[in-house]
């Protein structure tokens, strides 16, 4: 399970006034909500937000959270960004309770190398990058392993080959397609062409001229 650390103030005054005034003094407005708490608003440093969100993978990530002289643990729920700078405008936390299940998604680490890819010039396609899981928080896994060395050319990995972590539940379709090992592209082409049928040749449809009805 991946952990992170960040500093929160906790904040009364609201609006959107309020909110830029904020980012302009290198603030970000949130909230903090969960299981049996009020929903209550807060700040973060814009500069710390941004560092930590380069180096972990924020939907899988669990943020301690340090507000009010204690430190909640949580995940982050939605990150709000400007439409053109797409700088991080507000950020919504969830606190986590111990015991208490979460949805949260992580992300497919491909390893090995597939057999038509080393033995056939293959090409290996990762139709999915990431999935959508249910899991004690306190187990989130880093990432799930996707071993891809036993595919051959024309065979795919699908949701229900996974193997998963104990107490992971993925929620995505069982017969989605993860990756899938294709032929390479000349090869593929040629296939096409060969099993092409043959295209007869047009019939000459024309008036006969005079020679030739006088031949008859």
């Amino acid at each position: 399970m991946a952990t992170a650390s960040l500093n929160g103030s906790a904040r009364t005054d609201r609006g959107t006034g309020i909110a830029r005034k904020l980012r302009r003094d290198g603030k970000i407005p949130a909230v903090i909500y969960g299981h049996g708490r009020e929903p209550q608003s807060l700040t973060v440093d814009t500069r710390e937000l941004e560092k930590l969100l380069s180096t972990v993978s924020a939907a899988s990530t669990v943020i301690e959270l340090a507000l009010d002289g204690r430190v909640a643990k949580t995940l982050i729920r939605e990150l709000q960004r400007h439409p053109v700078k797409r700088n991080v405008i507000h950020v919504d936390f969830q606190e986590l309770v111990a015991g208490e299940k979460v949805t949260v998604s992580v992300p497919l680490r491909f390893t090995g190398t597939a057999d038509g890819v080393r033995n056939s010039g293959g090409i290996l396609e990762e139709t999915m990058h990431q999935v959508h899981i249910r899991v004690d928080p306190s187990i989130i896994p880093n990432h799930i392993d996707v071993d891809v060395t036993p595919l051959t050319i024309g065979h795919s990995i699908h949701i229900r080959d996974l193997k998963l972590p104990e107490g992971v539940a993925v929620l995505d379709d069982a017969g989605a397609t993860v990756c899938v090992c294709t032929a390479p592209k000349a090869a593929a082409e040629t296939v096409a062409v060969e099993g092409e049928p043959a295209v007869p040749e047009p019939e000459l449809i024309r008036k006969p001229k005079p020679e030739e009805e006088e031949a008859k």
